[in-house]
């Protein structure tokens, strides 16, 4: 058996933004959908909104990560029936499990630019406590490299680890790269990985792909590796995201905001959620 592999990049395509609405612009990086190409990840949504593009609303059966990128954003749960402020650079992690109801909102008059990503939850634990986990920017542990800064979300890189705590052992890291530096980020072999670039252009993989603001690319397999590592060049100073996450390979069925294995279990969520006991 190999024991590590250098990851090619799978794809390679170009996110387009739409207006939604007069407050509020997106992009899908990860369209929902291809649910088992994407396992253990449902969608990551970039989103540039103001106050009141979205109301109370309620989830189910995933974990949520939002990545401020730019302005800041109030949120109200109802796990814990109190709110706080993410600001930029700020994420957070927020265990949907058995039924969260919440809300984010810009203050009046304020932009805020973050990613969304929705991760599953393995069948066992869908109806787990919900649970929020907020990461100040400045707390985030941070591996730096010649030329490179790789601040770390959740998961690992290298020899620095996230206390984040994940059901689905998810890697998390935002990697600022200086023009005409390289560097390399591990995983584990059976992950899924995604890179999105926020800012510059840079040279990614073994098959040396190119890739500027706003495309995003999907990592190549490492086949029966047990690790394998993908290696970033930045052509120009470089601002990327990279998350990954070992499959799940369970039965999908996702409607709104519910994710769950069966459509019994997608009725049940609705059930609960119109005679009020959605979050007991």
């Amino acid at each position: 058996m190999n024991n590590e592999k250098r990851r090619d990049i799978q794809k390679i395509w170009t996110v387009q933004e739409r207006t939604i609405s007069n407050i509020h612009r997106a992009g899908a990086i990860l369209e929902p959908g291809n649910w088992q190409a994407y396992d253990p990840f449902l969608l990551l949504m970039e989103d540039k909104f103001q106050k009141g593009a979205f109301d109370r609303h309620p989830h189910r059966g995933i974990e949520t990560i939002t990545f401020v990128i730019d302005g800041s954003i109030n949120h109200y749960d109802s796990a814990t029936g109190e709110g706080g402020k993410l600001q930029k650079g700020d994420m957070q992690l927020m265990t949907a499990g058995r039924g969260v109801i919440h809300n984010e909102s810009p203050d009046n008059g304020d932009k805020v630019h973050l990613l969304q990503l929705w991760v599953n939850l393995p069948r066992k634990d869908k109806m787990t406590a919900p649970r929020y986990q907020n990461i100040q920017g400045k707390d985030v542990p941070v591996r730096k490299e010649e030329g490179a800064k790789i601040r770390v979300y959740s998961g690992s890189s290298g020899d620095v680890m996230s206390e984040t705590l994940n059901y689905v052992p998810v890697t998390f890291v935002e990697m600022l790269v200086d023009q005409g530096a390289t560097v390399s980020q591990d995983l584990p072999g059976d992950y899924n990985g995604y890179i999105y670039v926020l800012e510059g252009s840079g040279t990614f993989g073994e098959n040396k792909i190119v890739a500027k603001k706003g495309q995003a690319m999907w990592l190549g397999s490492a086949d029966e590796a047990d690790k394998s590592f993908i290696q970033v060049h930045a052509n120009e100073k470089l601002r990327i995201i990279l998350f990954a996450g070992p499959p799940l390979k369970e039965p999908i069925v996702a409607q709104g905001p519910f994710v769950m294995n069966t459509m019994e279990e997608i009725k049940q969520a609705y059930e609960d959620y119109r005679n009020g006991t959605f979050i007991l």
